[in-house]
């Protein structure tokens, strides 16, 4: 074979693996556009009943048809929001201890231990809230929450009523323990990019190792931490069967974080299955539509804000 037909082997591999990546692009987009399309054609009878009134009643009456999305997206914001609470310092401090304090020994042990968090199923986090972190929150922490803020501004308000155990609190916490893995996990990974050098020269100068993570570390793996963060925060958004679970359920918005709520993916789960006539279902399909909505631009705002940092880093 000589040098021609080589080359033009090469070429023609060349073509086909440039079309067969180009293909799977244009699917991405085709599926994206599809479920798009079909959001929105879904949500078109409760768009034409209720029209931007949907977004600010929060009234959900099956029997009189009477919809109202704002109970559903208050829970959906204030739980991924207390999650975030959570998971982000926890989960930057674990990587931070298994990048720069942890014994070489037990580093893989807990990393480990960390990414099995990530393979549980949701059910399991619903069951284990329902039956073990409910139980104990309602006996021991918001008794306790109500107590000692009841004569404190504003506080009074977030921690009152009885304690149920269940609601938005609760919710909260168990997104919370199911998005720490990944922020935890992807923190990690960039830290270990961090090259050792610049660590080593910062420890020659006498920098502690706070000082070392501070003004090495984090400056340098700051697009891949806020990367993460904003992974963890799209799975808040859109978790379902572990918050319905323990949230409780209600379709009201209550200055109380112990007081029991709902969520987009919650109203859906419950009731998609027993929607019966046109606009209670599209009603459903219209929610499905705000949370993409809602997830689009929490990530487009994550990816413009990353840009930006890159551009200053660059400058």
């Amino acid at each position: 074979m000589d040098r021609r037909q080589v080359l033009g082997k090469l070429g023609l591999f060349d073509r086909l693996f440039h079309k067969l990546t180009w293909s799977a692009a244009v699917l991405v987009l085709l599926l994206l556009g599809g479920v798009i399309v079909s959001l929105i054609q879904g949500s078109l009878p409760a768009i034409r009943a209720f029209g931007f009134g949907f977004l600010s009643s929060q009234s959900w009456n099956p029997v009189t048809e009477k919809f109202g999305a704002m109970a559903p997206v208050y829970g959906t914001v204030v739980t991924s929001l207390i999650a975030m609470l959570v998971a982000v310092p926890v989960g930057i401090g674990v990587a931070v201890f298994l990048t720069e304090l942890c014994p070489p020994p037990l580093r893989r042990p807990i990393g480990m231990a960390i990414e099995l968090l990530a393979g549980i199923p949701s059910i399991i986090y619903g069951i284990w809230g329902l039956f073990v972190l409910a139980p104990f929150l309602q006996q021991y922490v918001q008794p306790a929450l109500i107590s000692t803020f009841a004569d404190t501004p504003v506080l009074s308000t977030l921690f009152a009523g009885p304690p149920y155990g269940i609601g938005v609190l609760t919710a909260g916490l168990i997104l919370g323990v199911m998005v720490l893995p990944f922020v935890a996990s992807i923190s990690r990974d960039v830290f270990e990019t961090v090259p050792p050098v610049l660590k080593e020269a910062a420890s020659g100068v006498g920098c502690t190792t706070w000082e070392v993570v501070r003004y090495v570390v984090m400056p340098y793996t700051r697009v891949g931490v806020i990367g993460g963060v904003m992974l963890g925060l799209g799975r808040a958004l859109g978790e379902t069967m572990a918050v319905t679970f323990v949230i409780g359920n209600a379709h009201k918005i209550s200055g109380s974080l112990i007081a029991p709520g709902t969520t987009i993916s919650a109203t859906i789960a419950n009731e998609f299955t027993e929607a019966v006539g046109d606009i209670y279902t599209s009603s459903l399909i219209e929610l499905g539509l705000i949370l993409f909505v809602i997830t689009f631009v929490v990530l487009a705002c994550a990816r413009l804000l990353l840009m930006r940092i890159e551009q200053r880093a660059g400058a």
